[in-house]
């Protein structure tokens, strides 16, 4: 970066104007801020720093400078809209609009008025003034039909916003912005092939036009240094393109797309997010990182503006995730939040749900009374069903199940759920395939596409009901097309067939035949570097620990052999375990594990220790 003490006199000015042509604005503000200490009143430093502070979107920055502009040549009418408009923009709505009053009133400059005042009251969410200053201003003004799709917009009147952007669009041609409100509109009719369609035009100009934005970079592993929040990036609306795409394509389950569509927007650092993007990355990427997304969430919730969808997600989650007391004091602290951005069924759903864990007889009331008035959603059926299943009482959830049987039963959904029951209840096995079976038969041709627990229960299900031949069919289904993964893809990990060998093994030992659940388990984890992760070890040493206990107390015997084959599968898991965590943290725990002791490696390793006493 260059020194203002390295430039010689005279070439200041051009200095100045050179780095602003080439977009180095923070350079450019670093030269004219010394300038400025050494003539504070220099009209000239301050407009310069002013428009730098503005195209990198510090509006508040912009609007200090306005300020002292306006007040070193009150009578330029451009200061004072300046100085409103950067007010506006930082979101300092009271100060904009009593900085609008100071601005003369001409023919010239009434209608920007009008329009910069109307923009004021739709940002303090007052659409009624808004509207009623809009209403002022020529009705044959681009900017007047833009904003009364806006308005419209708000009252969720999507179709006819949309219709106001497309006559707009034809008054003026292509812009970015407007584009993504056409884009946004169809989006919220779920017409999303339309919407892609101008997204994808909002993308395509953005990457002609400004290739130095490095769209796509980050995605295909290049990389590239910020390009920063800059006037020109927000002029091509390509971070809300992306946004929305994001939320396109997780809407249609599509979430590696939707993944890639966060990281193929203009490279920015974290501190230099926008809400809406911090957002959308602690959703989509919350599997993987869910302590981080917390963290964005709980961030975004004190930050104003902050996307309304954050106060019902992070509450959700922490309901997921089972902090229930956390979703309480959320709810507690923010309780100017909750009607203004829950909906009276989403308060009522989390309200019955937290009630869950202190007074379940009073939570299922509560899912009661919402099933009564809401019998077409599932979802609250199978809450409520759930107080049940964590009970362990399955015929009272197959009860409920039952009930709603008219409105769910084409529901997949619905299905998995009383076919899990019936299953869960250990005698009703030829019921629960008669549930299964559709939904297998409907994705066989992607068998890989079904839940591995799904096919694991169904081929449970045939074994009990002595139906073999199919449940071997229906596994060499799946070996096949694990192969077939393999063969294109050799370093993924699959573990369907795992899982349902798993599941298969462990019924045996629950059943008492232990040396052939064991044998089973054991075979499930081969080939080691492929089989063995986090989840199967957990479900495979349960069944080793119910064999340790049952020998301890001798009430069961084991063959020689068949321990001599545990001990050497202990030694192999021991081999592949060593960089396998024996176990999964929870996002905000704090309870701190030692590292040697939470891997695979150490487990089997202690568990063969164990085994060679019986030997």
């Amino acid at each position: 970066m260059n020194n203002p003490t390295q430039i010689k006199e005279g070439e200041y000015t051009v200095k100045v104007y050179s780095l602003i042509r080439d977009q180095k604005y923070g350079e450019a503000i670093e030269i004219l801020s010394s300038e400025l200490e050494n003539h504070p009143k220099s009209r000239a430093a301050l407009s310069i720093l002013a428009y730098c502070h503005y195209y990198l979107q510090d509006f508040a920055a912009a609007a200090e400078y306005y300020k002292q502009l306006t007040q070193i040549q009150p009578e330029n009418v451009e200061y004072r809209v300046n100085y409103a408009q950067s007010l506006y923009k930082a979101s300092m709505f009271a100060e904009a609009t009593k900085a609008t009053f100071s601005i003369p009133s001409t023919p010239e400059t009434q209608s920007q008025i009008l329009k910069l005042q109307s923009a004021i009251k739709y940002g303090e969410q007052d659409y009624a003034g808004s509207k009623a200053l809009i209403d002022q201003c020529p009705s044959d003004d681009v900017d007047v039909e833009i904003n009364n799709g806006c308005l419209l917009f708000t009252e969720e009147r999507y179709e006819e916003a949309c219709r106001r952007f497309l006559t707009a669009q034809q008054m003026i041609g292509f812009q970015a912005g407007l584009s993504y409100n056409i884009a946004l509109c169809y989006y919220h009719m779920k017409q999303f092939a339309p919407s892609l369609k101008h997204i994808a035009d909002i993308i395509e100009r953005g990457i002609r036009e400004h290739p130095e934005l490095s769209v796509g970079m980050t995605t295909e592993g290049i990389e590239v240094r910020s390009v920063g929040n800059t006037l020109v990036l927000h002029e091509t609306a390509l971070i809300e393109a992306f946004n929305l795409k994001a939320a396109i394509e997780y809407q249609l389950k599509n979430y590696d797309a939707a993944m890639d569509a966060l990281t193929d927007m203009p490279p920015r650092s974290e501190e230099e997010l926008d809400p809406v993007t911090l957002h959308n990355q602690a959703l989509i990427n919350f599997e993987g990182g869910p302590t981080q997304g917390f963290e964005k969430l709980q961030f975004l919730l004190q930050q104003n503006p902050f996307p309304p969808e954050t106060f019902g997600n992070l509450l959700l989650l922490y309901c997921k995730y089972e902090y229930f007391d956390l979703a309480a004091d959320v709810l507690a602290e923010n309780a100017h939040l909750t009607f203004k951005y829950l909906s009276q069924y989403l308060y009522s759903f989390l309200d019955a749900l937290i009630t869950q864990q202190t007074s379940p007889e009073e939570a299922y009331r509560k899912f009661d009374d919402m099933a009564s008035k809401h019998t077409d959603t599932l979802r609250k059926l199978t809450k409520q069903a759930k107080i049940y299943w964590d009970r362990e009482n399955y015929t009272q959830v197959e009860k409920i199940f039952r009930k709603s049987v008219e409105f769910c039963n084409e529901h997949d959904t619905w299905k998995l759920n009383v076919a899990h029951v019936l299953f869960m209840q250990e005698n009703k096995y030829k019921e629960d395939i008669s549930f299964y079976e559709p939904i297998v038969k409907k994705n066989y041709d992607h068998i890989l596409n079904i839940s591995a627990i799904v096919l694991a229960n169904l081929c449970v299900s045939y074994i009990m009901t002595s139906q073999n031949e199919e449940a071997e069919e229906l596994m060499r289904k799946i070996e096949k097309e694990e192969e077939q993964v393999s063969y294109t893809d050799p370093d993924k990990k699959i573990f369907h067939l795992c899982i349902v060998n798993l599941v298969i093994g462990t019924l045996y030992c629950a059943k008492g035949n232990y040396e052939f659940g064991i044998s089973r388990v054991m075979k499930s984890l081969e080939p080691y570097n492929k089989k063995l992760g986090t989840d199967t070890w957990f479900y495979a040493k349960r069944c080793f620990c119910s064999l340790l206990e049952n020998m301890a107390k001798h009430m069961i015997l084991i063959r020689d052999n068949v321990l001599q084959e545990i001990i050497q599968f202990f030694e192999h898991c021991e081999a592949y375990g060593k960089s396998i965590p024996s176990i999964i943290e929870q996002p905000l725990q704090n309870t701190v594990i030692q590292p040697g002791t939470r891997t695979v490696a150490f487990e089997a390793r202690y568990l063969k220790s164990l085994f060679l006493k019986f030997v």
